[in-house]
């Protein structure tokens, strides 16, 4: 009787094994350099780094942060004051901060995200999934909260899903840049 009940522990931890772990042959296979290559090209040329890249300022004007990476805004970047009336339908349509990681517009303030692979702050704890999602549905997450502008999920979601892929696969390839970006602040009523 003893071993019976061995036996069925063991078929039961099994099962439950089974259930929990994935299973190795469906595992992903780590991407190739040509993949990793290919998503930093589509990264440098969607103008990733025109809102996700901290700014240095040089005499030619703003250029991305050398050690900031694709960082999004910076937690501890002060905002500017908002002017009073320089917003509306006859106004301006949105105003950014000078390094272009902060906007506001009748959304509210936007605050570009932490791209790199820091896995508390950036993408490093996402999914391939998530990525894809996110990008195709305009949702933080693929199921969060919209994104916001000027965040043109709506272009680069139409790209294929092996590019969306590939840029994935290059930003989680990226330096981890710890950065936790503010939430985005809802307009004034």
């Amino acid at each position: 009787m003893r071993a019976s009940g061995f036996l069925c522990s063991l078929v039961i931890a099994g099962m439950i094994s089974l259930s929990i772990c994935p299973n190795p042959s469906q595992a992903q296979t780590p991407p190739t350099k040509a993949r990793i290559d290919n998503g930093e090209y589509l990264v440098r040329t969607s103008g990733c780094a025109d809102c996700h890249a901290p700014k240095a300022m040089t005499p030619k004007g703003p250029v991305p942060h050398p050690t900031k990476g694709l960082s999004g805004h910076q937690a501890d970047s002060k905002l500017p004051e908002i002017p009073t009336g320089v917003l509306g339908p006859d106004k301006w349509g949105a105003i950014a901060n000078n390094d272009l990681t902060a906007w506001v517009g009748p959304w509210g303030v936007s605050f570009a995200a932490n791209l790199t692979s820091d896995p508390a702050t950036g993408i490093g704890g996402w999914t391939e999934e998530n990525f894809v999602k996110t990008l195709r549905l305009g949702k933080h997450m693929g199921t969060g909260r919209d994104l916001l502008p000027p965040m043109p999920w709506q272009v680069i979601g139409q790209k294929t899903d092996q590019d969306l892929k590939d840029m994935f696969a290059y930003l989680k390839s990226t330096k981890p840049v710890v950065n936790r970006v503010p939430d985005p602040i809802p307009p004034k009523k």
